[in-house]
């Protein structure tokens, strides 16, 4: 730990407390501060009620603070506070219809203030902010880890460029491939920047907490098929399901788009890959050794048919 970390955490704990007006009289221009919003909350996800002892210990509050809490709900007629059915030593807390909706309120004007906030800021920064978040959650939180949401979408500005470094970078790493294999795919991104038809091509960026990790390309081979191009994923994010992801999201496509079969081309050495084509319904067309990216290679030409009944993985 540092001096200068410290004095971060506490620069940013101020500047986002101002941000949200948390030291405000009243959070949101409600009659209730923060603490007293939270606890509210947290009553509302509860309809049947919640053991004050159990409402304590899940927000982390001192009893006393707690029970004034409480005990101003009651006087404004938001919520009720009754002896445990099951222990009479108990006390079991429910928000009444009064305080449901004092609470949705609260939460409607949660999510307008969140959305104010992000109103200026670009989708770009808005990915950045929410991994960033996620990273604090992360880090911060709950030891246990959970499975990370996997957010597939369209190109943006800068992601060409992260496809053709990415690749470059991952295949000379793990199979020695040279320069010119990130020369092929700089030709293949290039073209598909210079003319693409939108509305029968497409590329995706696969999102792992706001970060990007993978890549997919659906282009025109001919005015029947699609070829799929470009498959990538980050030695970070393999085992989450993001190729499969990937993949099927590119075949939805290429149906919707109208293609009566898709291709693809690929490489024997490139075993994940290929088991991710297998899963998703492609099958080996022809195969053929010969030399490229500074090795000796078996190039494989996958094929798969087309049509709006196929079943698709929902991985």
């Amino acid at each position: 730990m540092t001096t200068e970390a410290v004095a971060a955490v506490r620069r940013f704990s101020r500047f986002y407390t101002n941000m949200i007006g948390a030291l405000r009289a009243g959070l949101l221009d409600s009659p209730y501060s923060l603490s007293e919003s939270r606890v509210l909350f947290e009553l509302a996800q509860t309809p049947e009620g919640v053991d004050v002892a159990e409402l304590r210990q899940r927000l982390d509050m001192d009893a006393g603070y707690l029970s004034r809490i409480l005990g101003r709900f009651e006087a404004d007629g938001l919520a009720l506070r009754e002896r445990s059915t099951v222990d009479a030593r108990r006390q079991r807390i429910s928000l009444l219809d009064a305080g449901r909706s004092m609470a949705a309120d609260l939460s409607r004007r949660s999510d307008e203030q969140a959305a104010s906030l992000l109103a200026s800021v670009s989708d770009v920064d808005q990915r950045r902010l929410v991994g960033a978040m996620a990273a604090i959650e992360a880090i911060l939180g709950d030891p246990t880890p959970s499975a990370p949401a996997v957010v597939l979408r369209p190109v943006g500005p800068g992601d060409l460029g992260w496809v053709v470094q990415r690749h470059g970078v991952l295949y000379a790493g793990e199979y020695g491939w040279d320069e010119t294999f990130e020369a092929m795919v700089a030709r293949i991104v290039a073209d598909y920047a210079a003319g693409h038809d939108p509305r029968r091509e497409h590329a995706w960026i696969a999102e792992v907490d706001g970060e990007p990790v993978g890549s997919i390309f659906c282009v025109r081979d001919t005015e029947t098929t699609a070829k799929l191009r470009l498959l990538f994923v980050d030695r970070k994010a393999r085992g989450l399901g993001v190729g499969t992801r990937l993949v099927d999201e590119c075949l939805r496509f290429a149906t919707r788009a109208g293609y009566r079969d898709i291709v693809l081309f690929t490489h024997d050495v490139l075993a994940d890959a290929r088991r991710i084509y297998q899963r998703a319904g492609f099958e080996l067309a022809s195969s053929e050794r010969a030399p490229a990216y500074g090795h000796d290679l078996v190039h494989q030409y996958w094929r798969r048919s087309l049509s709006t009944s196929d079943p698709l993985s929902t991985v």
